[in-house]
């Protein structure tokens, strides 16, 4: 093994632009080339669009314009617009921002400082414009080095800001955004946020229904056992139902983020609906049979959200807010008193989702048994076929390839001894040859039919017949 030097030379010390370039993993996931949903490219687009919507949350514009063509992406709010000053600042200073002051941005998803400043390292190009009382100001940059700030001008424009970027090829390798990704990303925007119109390459996307249009979209409303169940209450919206296919299928948010991966505010959600259920009709149905089949979106808002990664795909905030109720608590408080009600108000609907859980309760139980006999049987097939040492070469083995004459000739010489017990076995498997020999010991001495008549065996009505008559 060479040896290396460990001294004062060996460590280094990157800037902002450089450890993201380095490591860029840490900040956006996996690179990928845009056949996932998940990979970088759409982290990107992403991380822009999240700082157009928290200016929407905070009641500051209503409209994003986004334009995808080829490899370029263009996205323009009318939110506050960034202040001027900063503009520089808030793409290329890592952990800088203005999410760290809660009193400006109560709940927003975007809170560490770093997300934009990743779009700009990981860009061959980079330009934000800021569009503030009748003022602006723009800056360019090329992997996160600055290359050109203009000073502070007039402009007519309407307050907001304006971000474009190129991904960089040395980065994500032959990458391309897909449609249908970029569409479901929008989309989900539009449903988490009321009085949302986003404008994409032409198309508009707005929601009016939220949540009850999400699962419009993703579940084929033919299948649904009954109408869409819309609960809201604050900082929380859940909606659902239940169709006749098999699993779970959860969609759940924080502060506008889809949550791929679940969280915490997700598995509340799960205890929470199963509690409220059986305590409404006061039987203690198994979890997986109220659950099954079910199809539901939960939105919360929380502040400071703590999510295991950059890329906020699972949320591990065990609070709604600091020294406030605990997610699980604020969770289930809101499903015991929204659902229980609505159950009451709507007994029609509480009656198909009665027969949706004991259906699934039924099914689970014919599939547990149709377990139990399989594996019955699996045993009794297993103790018999330990009675059998077989060969190596097996009749329905296909010949093939330049060994095929020499593997049809040693299935031709395949032989299989036939012993009375265990005992009788023992010597000729350990003597035989394993390739073509194999042993099989019966659990007696056989009958010796010879002679024997089919009367005979009427007579005698014996289905064992391993003793001499």
């Amino acid at each position: 093994m060479t040896a290396s030097n460990y001294d004062e030379g060996s460590i280094r010390s990157l800037d902002w632009r450089e450890h993201i370039r380095l490591r860029p993993g840490m900040y956006i996931g996996k690179l990928g080339d845009g056949n996932a949903p998940d990979d970088g490219i759409y982290v990107l687009v992403k991380e822009v669009l999240d700082n157009c919507i928290d200016e929407h949350m905070m009641g500051f514009g209503s409209k994003i314009e986004i334009t995808i063509e080829d490899r370029s992406v263009t996205a323009r709010d009318y939110g506050r617009g960034v202040p001027l000053g900063k503009l520089v600042d808030v793409a290329s200073k890592i952990n800088t921002g203005a999410k760290y002051d809660s009193k400006a941005f109560q709940k927003s998803v975007g809170l560490n400082g770093v997300g934009i400043k990743a779009v700009n390292a990981l860009s061959k190009y980079f330009k934000i414009e800021s569009y503030r009382e009748g003022k602006m100001r723009s800056a360019d940059f090329e992997k996160g080095v600055l290359l050109n700030e203009s000073k502070e001008t007039k402009t007519t424009q309407a307050n907001g800001t304006f971000v474009h970027f190129v991904p960089d090829e040395t980065v994500f390798k032959n990458f391309h955004f897909k449609p249908d990704y970029l569409d479901d990303l929008l989309w989900n925007y539009c449903y988490l946020n009321a009085g949302l119109t986003i404008h994409f390459n032409g198309k508009k996307y707005v929601s009016k229904n939220g949540l009850v249009d999400l699962l419009k979209r993703k579940a084929n409303e033919d299948e649904l056992r009954y109408p869409i169940v819309s609960l809201k209450g604050y900082d929380i919206e859940v909606a659902f139902s239940h169709a006749n296919d098999y699993g779970e299928d959860l969609y759940s948010f924080v502060n506008g983020q889809y949550t791929t991966q679940g969280g915490t505010h997700q598995q509340a959600f799960r205890e929470a609906f199963v509690k409220t259920v059986r305590e409404f009709y006061k039987k203690d149905y198994d979890a997986s049979d109220i659950r099954q089949s079910i199809v539901a979106a939960l939105a919360v808002r929380v502040q400071e959200p703590v999510f295991e990664s950059q890329t906020k795909t699972k949320l591990g905030s065990q609070y709604v807010s600091e020294g406030g109720q605990s997610m699980k608590s604020f969770v289930l408080e809101f499903m015991s008193r929204e659902l229980d009600n609505y159950l009451h108000k709507n007994p029609a609907v509480a009656d198909i989702l009665k027969k949706r859980i004991e259906q699934s309760e039924r099914e689970r139980k014919e599939l547990s048994g149709i377990k139990k006999l399989a594996n019955e049987r699996a045993k009794k097939a297993n103790l018999h076929n330990k009675k059998l040492r077989d060969c190596k070469i097996h009749y329905n083995e296909e010949p093939s390839g330049k060994n095929k004459e020499d593997l049809v000739e040693k299935q031709q010489q395949s032989t299989i001894f036939i012993t009375e017990g265990d005992s009788a076995s023992g010597s000729i498997t350990k003597s035989r040859n394993v390739d073509t020999q194999a042993v099989f010991s019966l659990r007696g001495k056989p009958l010796n039919s010879f002679g024997l008549s089919k009367k005979w065996f009427m007579k005698t009505k014996s289905s064992t017949y391993y003793s001499m008559p």
